[in-house]
């Protein structure tokens, strides 16, 4: 297989990390990740709770498209947003 290919497998454990403010957003597993028809990825949903599982509160998510997703390395996913960039979702 080509090595720049990556199964979520291998890297639902990386920590997601935005260099632009410094900010940490927990692992991929506790994230979502959106694919479009194609299979293509086009957004990372960011949990904002920093609690976990929430059964009586609403959920906070801030939506990050994938472009603003610099880099896969061998332990973290490196954004690259501003927060007034992302758009907020409450569930």
């Amino acid at each position: 297989m080509d090595d720049n290919i990556k199964f979520y497998s291998e890297i639902e454990k990386y920590e997601i990390i935005n260099i632009n403010d410094g900010e940490k957003y927990s692992i991929v597993s506790n994230n979502d990740i959106i694919v479009d028809e194609n299979g293509n990825m086009k957004l990372l949903i960011l949990n904002e709770n920093s609690s976990g599982i929430s059964f009586f509160n609403k959920n906070n998510f801030s939506e990050v498209p994938w472009e603003y997703v610099k880099k896969i390395g061998t332990r973290t996913v490196i954004v690259d947003i501003d927060e007034s960039d992302m758009k907020k979702n409450n569930l």
